[in-house]
């Protein structure tokens, strides 16, 4: 029989690449043959062609490309055979004229029993990939396939995203219990409870710093102490009623029953994903129909009886993908009903939610009083027990930076040296040391032609056995605000040799986040531009510079 869960349902990623048609195509093209020629599908990736190939026993993969005054696509379409059931991964690529150009990338599962449901449609690795390799967005926000660090300067950015119409996919935001430690909860709830809506919305975790400002600013569409809330498209600030849009999940949820806490996280954008109408432009890419294989030597009639079974497997084809669209219309009756329950757990119990604040507010004084007396607010942030060899100041990372053969200190001592007076100096020295060691490493596989990305990027891909941080302690770039201010964008223009840039000096909006995410932790300011050529430039190591919240 039938099932009658939502959870029969196909992932769709659709997102906008900031890169040309044809940059855009390559990506997809290397990401597509990369996840096909890798463990566990191993397949014969030499056998692309245009039409259909045959790249394992069972599996097929077809390939239609237009280029026309009308607009240009490149379409593949991976079916692969299994019991009870055929797998299918579409992805495509799309751009008419001058306008945007689209990434789409469905996946879903065709009964081979009219009477079967199908299998519910997990997140694909193929996904994870394509947003790595492309610079994803949509609307105004990136889309990227780890929770992004929102810190306190990047929320008036993060808001323009939240009220942007245009805007198709949630926006799904954690906050942190006051009593937890910021990363430990990124890494431990957030990361596993968000991992599967890769593609499906823009993920985003508040830091501490940022969450007061962001509830400052929002007071009708407030998240803290380890909520999540999912915001839709078009978010107004100034109307309480929109509140009630936007759905809350609990800390309590979150922590007592996970597994029902990622399901009901999943189940609205997921939902959203598969019901909103495509963007004209992938709207009006035509239907698949696989070409016919031409028949290779043999008689008239040996051809003609391949091509007629070619044409009854596409048939067939489309007569799968025919039921499984009439199950989808059906499933959306039957999600009007199933609303109704899932809404009781996940909109927030505002009166409850205020008094977890209020206890939360004193519990946080009293932790400060204890931390203060410590002096140890930021050991929790060492993830690596340190080497005897390790440095043990910032002055002796100093006088050992110049021993690095890829990594060039041209900044001014003197703020470095700061930090040792500092009274979480040791765990800063630590993360800064390990930070300086990742960057020499990615310095040096740059100059010998073994890393192609970028810094954050390395972090997250690196070769076993080289020195890496956490991807979400690098910063690509300054927020707008931070740019846009003359004084604070001089802040971080330092000097460089003249042999990399002629003016002698460069303005270093790439940082990485020494400590936690608040703004009396230190930051170190890099430029990596010439790296193949002259190695990276630290222009900074030192407290955070000024900006809105400093």
């Amino acid at each position: 029989m039938r099932s009658n869960t939502m959870d029969a349902r196909r992932y769709r990623m659709v997102v906008t690449s900031r890169t040309d048609y044809v940059q855009t195509g390559a990506l997809v093209d290397e990401q597509l043959r990369h996840w096909l020629a890798q463990p566990p599908k191993r397949y014969n990736v030499d056998a692309f062609a245009e039409g259909r190939n045959e790249i394992a026993r069972g599996v097929t993969l077809d390939h239609d490309s237009v280029t026309a005054a009308t607009g240009t696509y490149g379409r593949w379409r991976l079916r692969e055979t299994a019991p009870g059931g055929t797998w299918q991964t579409t992805v495509v690529t799309r751009q008419i004229a001058d306008g945007p150009t689209w990434v789409q990338l469905d996946v879903e599962h065709l009964p081979d029993d009219a009477e079967a449901a199908p299998v519910p449609a997990k997140t694909p690795r193929l996904a994870r990939h394509l947003l790595e390799a492309l610079d994803a967005h949509d609307g105004l926000a990136d889309v990227t396939a780890m929770p992004q660090v929102v810190e306190a300067e990047d929320v008036e950015a993060v808001i323009d995203e939240l009220c942007d119409a245009d805007r198709r996919l949630p926006v799904v935001m954690a906050s942190t219990p006051y009593d937890v430690e910021f990363d430990a909860w990124l890494e431990g709830t957030v990361d596993p409870l968000l991992r599967p809506l890769v593609g499906l919305a823009i993920l985003y975790v508040l830091t501490p710093g940022a969450e007061s400002v962001f509830n400052r600013a929002l007071e009708h569409h407030r998240v803290y102490n380890g909520g999540i809330r999912t915001y839709l498209s078009g978010v107004d600030p100034a109307w309480p009623a929109d509140g009630q849009r936007h759905r809350v999940m609990s800390k309590r949820l979150i922590t007592e029953n996970p597994h029902v806490a990622a399901r009901i996280l999943n189940q609205l954008p997921q939902g959203l994903a598969t019901r909103l109408p495509l963007p004209d432009a992938l709207d009006s890419v035509p239907l698949m129909r696989t070409r016919a294989r031409d028949g290779v030597g043999g008689s008239e009639q040996e051809r003609l009886r391949d091509e007629n079974d070619a044409l009854h497997e596409i048939l067939e084809e489309a007569a799968s993908e025919q039921r499984v669209r009439a199950d989808e219309i059906r499933d959306l009756k039957r999600e009007l009903r199933q609303a109704e329950n899932n809404e009781a757990q996940v909109v927030v119990d505002y009166d409850e939610q205020y008094k977890e604040l209020h206890r939360a507010k004193a519990q946080i004084r009293g932790l400060q009083r204890e931390l203060l007396r410590l002096g140890a607010a930021e050991q929790a942030y060492a993830t690596v027990a340190p080497s005897v060899n390790a440095p043990t100041s910032f002055r002796e990372i100093l006088d050992r930076i110049d021993d690095m053969r890829r990594l060039h200190f041209s900044g001014r001592r003197k703020y470095t040296l700061e930090l040792d007076d500092q009274a979480y100096g040791s765990s800063w020295v630590r993360m800064a040391w390990d930070a300086l060691l990742a960057l020499q490493d990615f310095a040096e596989a740059v100059a010998s032609g073994k890393a192609s990305s970028d810094f954050k990027q390395w972090c997250a891909d690196a070769p076993e056995g080289a020195h890496v941080i956490s991807p979400r302690k690098v910063v690509r770039d300054e927020s707008k605000s931070v740019k846009a201010n003359g004084e604070w964008s001089r802040a971080r223009t330092f000097p460089v040799p003249r042999h990399v840039h002629p003016d002698g000096k460069l303005f270093m909006g790439a940082h990485l986040r020494i400590g936690g995410g608040n703004t009396v932790a230190p930051r170190l300011h890099y430029y990596d531009g010439a790296c193949a050529d002259h190695g990276i430039f630290v222009g900074y190591m030192g407290p955070h510079l000024t900006n809105t919240m400093t």
